[in-house]
C-alpha cells in the first residue's frame, strides 16, 4: 500500500467535479465479479431455492381441458360444389361472433347448469378462454381450473350447450364438435423450472447490480493507475507503507528504482546501517 502525492494544486475533488462523467472499467468490474464469483453463485442458488419453495408451496396447481368446434356456415348448403373467398371469410367472421355469444352471461349460466356446478357468472367466464385455430373455421374452447375432472366437465357441457344457443340466436349456422375434452394427465401450471430459472435470473441480476455500485461508490485511490487511467494525471512520487504487514516481499521506488526489502527501511530509520548493524 503507498501514499501517493500530485501536484499540490490539483485535487481530487476538483477531479471529480469538473469530469462530471462516471467512467465504468469493464475488467475492474469482471476482475470484481470474480472475487466475488461464490457469494453471486449463492445468491442466485438461494434465491432460486426461494422461488421453487413459493410455486412448490403457496400456489395451487391448474388443468386445462379443451374441446374443439367446427363453425358451419348457412351459406354452404347441402349439393354446393364450389365456394367463394366471401363465404369462407364469412365462416371466420363467425368464429368470433361464436365465442362472443360463448362468453355471454346466459349461456355461461346454462353450462354451470348442465354442469352442474355452483360456480358464479363472473369466475366460470375467467375460466373460460376460446379462440380460433389458425385462422381456420376451427376455433378452440378451453377451460383452466384447479380440478381436472370439473375442467373436463365444464368443457364438455360448453360442446352441448353452445351448438343450441347459436341456432337459438342466429338462424342457418351451427356448431359442430371436432373433439370432446378430456380429462387432462398432468398439470398446467405453475412450471416449477420456469419458476427456479426466473429466481435464479433475479438472485443473479440483484448481486451484480450490488457490486457494481458498490465499485461505482468506491472512489478509494489505491494505486497509480487510479490516477493516471481515471484523471490521465502523472504521480509525482509513490511512498512506501513501512507498517504494511509484507513481510518478505520488495518494495520497488521509482519508475527505474531498484528493489529492497523492509528490512532495508526498518533499519534506515533506526538508524542502522543499509546493510544490517556491524
Amino acid at each position: 500500500r503507498r501514499s501517493m502525492t500530485l501536484d499540490r494544486n490539483v485535487k481530487v475533488e476538483d477531479i471529480n467535479a469538473k469530469s462530471g462523467v462516471t467512467e465504468i472499467d469493464v475488467f475492474k468490474l469482471l476482475g470484481a465479479f470474480l472475487k466475488h464469483i461464490w457469494i453471486i453463485v449463492i445468491v442466485s442458488v438461494l434465491c432460486a431455492a426461494i422461488a421453487f419453495a413459493y410455486a412448490y408451496f403457496f400456489i395451487t396447481p391448474t388443468y386445462q381441458s379443451s374441446a374443439m368446434m367446427y363453425v358451419n356456415n348457412g351459406a354452404f348448403s347441402v349439393g354446393k360444389t364450389s365456394f367463394n373467398l366471401s363465404d369462407l371469410t364469412a365462416s371466420k367472421s363467425l368464429v368470433d361472433t361464436y365465442i362472443v355469444i360463448l362468453k355471454s352471461r346466459q349461456t355461461m349460466e346454462i353450462v354451470a347448469e348442465r354442469a352442474g356446478v355452483n360456480i358464479s357468472y363472473k369466475k366460470l367466464n375467467s375460466m373460460v378462454s376460446a379462440s380460433a385455430v389458425n385462422s381456420t373455421e376451427v376455433f378452440r374452447v378451453t377451460v383452466t381450473d384447479t380440478d381436472p375432472e370439473r375442467a373436463t366437465l365444464i368443457a364438455n357441457s360448453i360442446a352441448e350447450v353452445l351448438p343450441e344457443r347459436v341456432e337459438e340466436i342466429i338462424g342457418g349456422s351451427s356448431v359442430k364438435v371436432v373433439d370432446s375434452a378430456v380429462v387432462p394427465s398432468g398439470k398446467y401450471a405453475p412450471s416449477f423450472t420456469k419458476y427456479t430459472l426466473i429466481g435464479f435470473v433475479i438472485g443473479l441480476i440483484a448481486t451484480l447490480a450490488v457490486i457494481v455500485v458498490i465499485e461505482l461508490l468506491d472512489d478509494q485511490v489505491r494505486d497509480e493507475s487510479f490516477l493516471t487511467q481515471g484523471f490521465n494525471l502523472p504521480v509525482l512520487a509513490s511512498i512506501p507503507d513501512l507498517n504494511a504487514n509484507v513481510s518478505g516481499k520488495a518494495y520497488k521506488y521509482g519508475k527505474y528504482g531498484s528493489s529492497r526489502n523492509r528490512s532495508y527501511y526498518a533499519n534506515s530509520l533506526k538508524g542502522g546501517s543499509a546493510d544490517g548493524d556491524k
